[in-house]
């Protein structure tokens, strides 16, 4: 299962762009609700991603992703580091293991089982996953690449009514609410630019 190397080296500039642009988007967002570092640490990370893009991109997908999720661990600061990186690593390894060609959205969806269970989290709790699942169920549905960034849009703004239970944020009780969740609205970004660019390079 080999990754293209043009797909992939524009997937990750896709996303180092958009959380480049909206870094501090994402900063002023955790500042309400957290350490205010957020869009910093996405920054460092995606950066460190794209230093090495052009090795990730000749190794087999399974492989390009494990690395990637690796880079991300080491270099993204607090809670986002070990939670994306878990996501893709879990990624490379469930598409390693399936003898047959795998279904990309069933290997999602186990990579992002394993990211509630290292985060002990589950949806509703103004995380991330609140991103993830309603993704991934898009992507099961087979649903259009610009359905699928709407999905994702929506469910980061919808964490804005729910009381965070996990992380620094939780501290906050009640106050926390009416905030975007600044993991949540990463993650949406992401998807939102890897779904624009997958429209482009491989439409629906």
């Amino acid at each position: 299962m080999l990754a293209e190397p043009v797909l992939l080296m524009g997937l990750i500039e896709a996303c180092r762009a958009t959380i480049a642009a909206n870094s501090e988007h994402l900063c002023a967002l955790d500042r309400a609700i957290g350490d205010g570092d957020h869009g910093t640490n996405m920054r460092r990370g995606c950066e460190a991603v794209s230093a090495e893009d052009a090795s990730v991109s000749t190794l087999p997908l399974p492989d390009a992703l494990e690395k990637i999720g690796l880079t991300l661990v080491m270099s993204i600061g607090g809670a986002a580091g070990p939670l994306y990186g878990t996501l893709l690593m879990e990624m490379g390894r469930e598409l390693r293991a399936a003898e047959e060609e795998k279904d990309f959205s069933s290997a999602l969806k186990q990579a992002i089982n394993a990211v509630a269970r290292r985060g002990r989290s589950h949806p509703g709790d103004k995380t991330l996953l609140d991103v993830l699942y309603p993704v991934q169920d898009a992507l099961a549905h087979r649903l259009p690449w610009t359905d699928i960034a709407r999905q994702a849009e929506r469910s980061a703004e919808l964490t804005a009514a729910m009381r965070a239970m996990r992380g620094r944020a939780s501290y906050l009780g009640d106050r926390s609410i009416g905030h975007v969740d600044p993991g949540a609205s990463s993650c949406a970004l992401l998807t939102t630019a890897i779904c624009r660019y997958l429209e482009e390079y491989r439409p629906v």
